[in-house]
């Protein structure tokens, strides 16, 4: 059977993350930077409008306002992007079960023996691409092949909103006209070292006397020159359970938190969140930590010990009864962010009498319950989206912002 491998990548993705809180951004030259109000810095990411003209990532920041006076510039916001990452992975994995993350807004799918569900190649991208764009209001480009290299370079090849096929066979009129620039895994100092040679395009790289090739790269040259005619063998390398330290949930609120009902909504959202991972990954944790940012700027972590669990309500019991104990209530909230850790460690036994193991069964049969409630919301999320269904806290908290105090 022919490997499938699928290379997701996010368009501009810090940029429109930004564009999912601040729709008014769409349509107008933008790009996320650091410390825009001392003009210094650099972009990080520009969306398609300020690229036009000329404006790229790396680009300091005030040569990019020679090129676009008017470009609106906004600071970063990594806990935001790294939460709108995790969950473009989470419907990436409804869809393949063996992912390598690549980058914040990037990773391969092994779609391989992936027909029979999703249909073929073209039509699944599709559905993975109207998925994300459905849910979060992000687009992506998809690059499909039989490796993780050529895949890759199909995703670039149509940005924005692309779904590229580039098989092995395509190659020669597809990949080798291109600039040997272009190449993923080729550096700008190996592309200067292959222009010396008289290497300009890819399909010179492939066609160009390997021996002669070796001799001035190393192992390099060897290994890029199989690129170059599509081969690569690399496996993908899903992240183990086992490596899992931690999981958590951040948000930076358009609003200052003001209050502790309004902190409550925030943080039962993510807890939410956070319960719903730990089940997937199979993890009970038994340290939960808050995360606290105040308008200031200023910052704190607080944890707590619990018994083992990946409940969604236990997570959140621990987090609000940290957040009243620490919250310095003469300071708005910025940010906040609940974790989950201390997966692997192994917790003290104490004897218990016969009225504790009265007690322990009852609470057993709770947990037992609890587990079925939180299984059968995970099913409807997988199959539906994870916007379908909410608890009533966070819809009664969204019923009562409609209709004003």
């Amino acid at each position: 059977m022919q490997r499938v491998i699928f290379l997701v990548d996010m368009n501009a993705f810090f940029i429109s993350c930004e564009e999912t809180r601040h729709p008014e951004i769409a349509g107008r030259p933008a790009a996320v930077a650091g410390d825009p109000k001392s003009r210094r810095g650099i972009i990080l990411t520009a969306n398609y409008s300020a690229r036009r003209f000329g404006i790229k990532t790396t680009m300091l920041l005030h040569e990019a306002w020679k090129l676009c006076p008017d470009l609106l510039v906004i600071p970063p916001d990594k806990d935001f992007y790294r939460q709108k990452s995790h969950k473009v992975m989470d419907i990436l994995y409804s869809y393949s079960p063996v992912i390598e993350q690549n980058s914040i807004d990037e990773a391969w799918l092994d779609m391989t023996g992936c027909e029979r569900i999703f249909g073929k190649p073209m039509h699944s991208a599709g559905l993975i691409s109207d998925h994300i764009s459905r849910e979060l209001g992000l687009g992506c480009s998809i690059g499909i092949s039989e490796n993780k290299f050529l895949s890759k370079m199909a995703s670039e090849m149509k940005k924005p909103l692309g779904i590229t096929e580039l098989w092995r066979k395509d190659i020669e009129y597809k990949l080798w006209p291109m600039d040997i620039e272009s190449m993923y895994g080729v550096g700008k100092r190996t592309s200067q070292k292959l222009q010396n040679m008289g290497i300009s395009t890819i399909g010179d790289l492939a066609l160009f006397n390997r021996q002669y090739l070796i001799k001035r790269l190393g192992k390099l040259g060897g290994r890029i020159q199989e690129l170059a005619n599509g081969i690569d063998n690399s496996i993908l390398k899903p992240r183990l359970q086992e490596d899992i330290k931690s999981i958590g949930r951040s948000i930076t609120v358009p609003h200052d938190i003001l209050d502790m009902d309004n902190a409550g909504v925030v943080l039962m959202q993510l807890s939410d969140d956070v319960g719903m991972t730990a089940r997937k990954y199979g993890k009970k944790g038994h340290v939960v930590q808050i995360n606290i940012k105040y308008s200031n700027f200023k910052s704190i972590t607080r944890q707590t010990t619990v018994a083992p669990t990946w409940l969604s309500k236990d997570i959140y019991s621990a987090g609000i009864a940290l957040l009243e104990r620490s919250w310095d209530r003469k300071f708005p909230i910025r940010l906040l962010g609940i974790s989950i850790s201390g997966f692997a460690e192994h917790h003290r036994t104490e004897q218990i009498s016969m009225f504790d193991m009265i007690k322990s069964d009852s609470k057993k049969d709770n947990q037992e319950r609890d587990n079925k409630i939180e299984a059968v919301l995970d099913d409807i999320r997988q199959k539906y989206g994870s916007s379908i269904i909410k608890r009533a806290v966070l819809m009664k908290n969204r019923k009562n912002k409609k209709q004003g105090p």
